[in-house]
């Protein structure tokens, strides 16, 4: 893998576990609050795993900046399939324009100026 696409894999890898670590479960809201925060704190240990060497591969190419940035927009995506499709919650409209939004800003963060 090149250092350019590592750390988004490795990010996309993370930012998975870490969806599932944080609204994973919502579907079980049954299962006893301080069992769930042990549960998430397991599923999040393996985000760190594939987190941290993201972030170290991807320094080495793109700033703190850009690897926050990119980050945030992985978060997004995932996140809106995750919704979609494990909590079978609706996509809506404004959604779309809000995350449009975030991407004009990936635009400036990502600009040659």
């Amino acid at each position: 893998m090149t250092k350019f696409i590592a750390p988004i894999v490795l990010l996309t890898i993370s930012n998975i576990f870490m969806t599932f670590a944080w609204y994973g479960h919502l579907k079980h809201k049954s299962t006893a609050l301080w069992l769930v925060v042990l549960i998430s704190w397991g599923i999040a240990l393996f985000e760190y795993c594939f987190q941290v060497p993201a972030n170290r591969i991807g320094h080495e190419v793109y700033n703190a900046a850009q690897l926050k940035t990119i980050q945030e927009v992985i978060t997004l995506i995932v996140f809106s399939f995750f919704s979609v499709l494990y909590l079978k919650e609706q996509f809506k409209w404004n959604y779309l324009v809000g995350f449009a939004l975030i991407i004009l800003a990936v635009f400036f963060i990502f600009k040659k100026w």
